[in-house]
């Protein structure tokens, strides 16, 4: 099925999650479809709230998909929708079919439908509803019975979904039963909502999960009962684990508070989770405007993505290494929940191109960056403390010595220092920068040496020494 390169009406998606628990990778994923697929086609992308599960929604589950869809720069056009609030405009559609004679009272009870299933499963067929009350007279009815509505469905032919990712995808009608729209305590069923949601909202293109792929031809069936054009359907494989399973949390089912908690970059993570599923030629790693301009449904595979962790750290070591340091420094203080003061975080700017450089998370230049916001004397890692023994203190006392008259604290100078002293003393460079290394930043790995001793300065360069030396 092909994509229009410009579709008659203006587009319209719309992410609709249950709150029911965290905003998770793939509800993520399928949220950046459908903001890319509008956004290219300059539309609207909406956000609907499927909270009709009154017991399992919460209010946490929906400021947690609020606040994941703004971490990850995925803002929605006008107000969110929330479903339950709309439920007698959902009755007031039932009723419509009713009227119509395109659904029915059903009276059937608890124990029949019970029964109906168990006979299904001993012949080895699939469980559903047999229609019994479907050409049934009312006046049957039992007493003090509540009826559910259902849905009079089509029960010969087929009804085609026609998809922008499967294809044309094909029921036969005598294998989708009379499903139930209205409950027998008057509330509306999902299958309902999200049909009448659709059309209010104008709905266009519903991009979506293909494990919802039976649920369009129950929605088409409905759609085309109640007289509205049917939106154009792309049904997306789910994500599985890199072993093939389907995604659980120990393959990274987690939520996107847990990926931005973890040191993702929000721009890493969006370019990331288009390529689970979509591609463009050869290329792997692209802007957000080259994304929106690029991004169609055609391009959407039919096999199921893997999600791999180490691709995912790999690509947001790329998005540090060429992030602005600026942009870097403030998304780090968000990420460290701090506000850096004006010197440490000069000096953070300052020394970024060479912790960027080691950091393959926010996590790890937080990490990195520790010894520069780290009070005196410093705390040093195991591996700093026994690299300072006797012979190495010895080194920095004579390095300290050949630095502190240095007429500029540059790194240029400081080096050419600290190598006249290493040759005149005999000993290899790096047996002179490795203590030097331990007692400036606590640890045996850092940015280049000379530029740490440049952005700490003279005092505190020769602080930091003597605290370990004295």
């Amino acid at each position: 099925m092909a994509e229009s390169d410009s579709p008659a009406k203006p587009v319209v998606t719309r992410f609709a999650p249950s709150p029911t628990g965290y905003l998770h990778i793939g509800g993520a994923r399928t949220a950046l479809f459908n903001w890319l697929f509008a956004r290219h086609h300059k539309g609207t992308f909406r956000l609907r709230i499927e909270d009709t599960d009154r017991a399992r929604s919460t209010d946490d589950a929906i400021a947690a998909i609020f606040e994941g869809l703004t971490w990850l720069g995925l803002e929605w056009d006008g107000e969110p929708v929330f479903q339950f609030a709309r439920a007698q405009r959902h009755r007031e559609a039932a009723e419509s079919l009713l009227e119509k004679g395109l659904a029915y009272r059903c009276y059937t009870s608890a124990q029949e439908l019970e029964e109906m299933r168990e006979r299904a499963r001993a012949e080895g067929r699939p469980p559903r509803y047999d229609g019994r009350w479907r050409d049934r007279d009312p006046a049957d009815a039992p007493a003090g019975v509540l009826p559910v509505i259902r849905f009079k469905a089509p029960s010969e032919g087929e009804t085609i979904v026609r998809d922008h990712v499967q294809g044309d995808v094909r029921f036969g009608n005598d294998q989708l039963d009379d499903m139930v729209i209205l409950r027998s305590d008057g509330t509306p069923t999902y299958m309902l909502s999200v049909v009448v949601d659709d059309y209010d909202m104008g709905i266009t293109h519903v991009i979506r999960g293909d494990d919802h792929l039976t649920n369009a031809a129950r929605q088409t069936q409905m759609i085309r009962a109640l007289g509205w054009p049917v939106p154009e359907y792309a049904h997306v494989p789910l994500i599985h684990g890199p072993d093939g399973a389907k995604l659980s949390k120990r393959h990274g089912a987690l939520g996107a508070e847990a990926y931005r908690d973890m040191g993702y970059l929000p721009e890493a993570m969006r370019n990331y989770l288009l390529r689970l599923g979509w591609s463009h030629g050869d290329d792997e790693i692209f802007s957000t405007e080259q994304a929106i301009a690029w991004f169609n449904l055609e391009a959407i595979g039919r096999s199921p993505a893997r999600f791999d962790f180490a691709k995912l750290d790999n690509l947001n070591g790329h998005y540090l290494r060429a992030g602005d340091d600026e942009h870097l420094t403030r998304a780090l203080e968000t990420f460290m929940h701090a506000q850096f003061e004006p010197q440490a975080r000069a000096r953070i700017v300052k020394l970024m191109p060479g912790l960027k450089e080691r950091a393959k998370t926010l996590k790890e230049l937080a990490e990195g960056v520790a010894f520069l916001l780290a009070p005196r004397p410093l705390a040093l890692d195991e591996k700093a403390t026994q690299l300072l023994g006797a012979d190495a203190r010895k080194i920095l006392r004579g390095l300290r010595d050949a630095m502190s008259g240095a007429p500029a604290w540059e790194a240029a100078e400081l080096e050419a220092r600290v190598r006249e002293y290493a040759g005149s003393t005999g000993i290899k460079l790096g047996q002179a920068a490795q203590p030097l290394r331990a007692a400036l930043t606590g640890r045996t790995v850092s940015p280049g040496i000379f530029d740490v001793l440049e952005v700490l300065g003279r005092e505190e360069s020769l602080a930091r020494i003597d605290d370990q030396t004295g």
